[in-house]
């Protein structure tokens, strides 16, 4: 079977599932209002206008998380995996579609929802946003957009690995939000190269890491590819 039809069949799934709707919404509505109530604390010397205005992604990733995470899961429930492999018998063209068809809708969500948190986090700032270049909000609105799809990819390799949702979210959840910061405020530049705290330079108006917002993002898809790799690893290997 052709990629066409095996990604249009992945994305029915999608899209016919309440739950994964009401996740793709909860990216925007979690990352826009924690966006909001960042953007009205504005004290401390180390102020960042930019962060301010997306630091919600740090909660909307988990919704991006949590889509990327029941698309894979829900093929080992019920003997669904069995089914689809016998409809695609090339395994690795289905994961490659599953992956597609989780990317794209996280992707275009994520565009939505960065350039509305945008345009709230920069009405709650008012003119303390006046500083922020149109490079650094285009940055910010796609650097958004990236991370999140990149995030709901790593989950969906690491489920497919892994073969549970709960173990995933067990896993991802406590780390970012939890573990991620602990190794942060412990270590020099290691914290840099996990995959959250690299993808979200591109968030930083200044930055002062071993990472820079293009390169950050860049470490964040090598982790995905990896997770990625690891899962379709998985999928051709082990029994459905």
């Amino acid at each position: 079977m052709a990629f066409r039809p095996v990604f249009h069949s992945e994305w029915i799934k999608i899209r016919t599932l309440r739950s994964q709707l009401v996740s793709l919404a909860t990216i925007l509505a979690a990352t826009a209002l924690f966006s909001a109530l960042a953007s009205s604390d504005t004290g401390g010397d180390d102020f960042d206008p930019l962060f301010s205005v997306f630091f919600g992604v740090t909660f909307g990733q988990i919704a991006a998380i949590a889509f990327g995470t029941a698309a894979v899961s829900s093929e080992f429930q019920g003997g669904a995996l069995r089914l689809s492999l016998a409809a695609v018998p090339r395994r690795g063209r289905w994961f490659a579609a599953k992956a597609t068809a989780i990317a794209v809708p996280v992707l275009a969500v994520g565009l939505v929802t960065g350039g509305v948190t945008l345009l709230v986090g920069r009405a709650v700032l008012g003119t303390r946003a006046d500083g922020l270049g149109w490079a650094e909000q285009v940055r910010g609105v796609v650097g958004c957009a990236v991370y999140l799809t990149l995030m709901a990819l790593f989950a969906a390799g690491l489920t497919a690995l892994l073969r549970s949702g709960a173990a995933t979210l067990g896993i991802l959840i406590p780390f970012l939000l939890i573990v991620s910061f602990v190794i942060g405020d412990m270590s020099n530049n290691i914290a840099d190269l996990l995959p959250d705290r690299a993808g979200q330079v591109a968030l930083h108006a200044t930055w002062d890491g071993a990472t820079g917002p293009w390169t950050g993002l860049a470490v964040t898809a090598l982790w995905t590819a990896a997770a990625l790799a690891a899962g379709a690893w998985s999928v051709r290997r082990r029994d459905a």
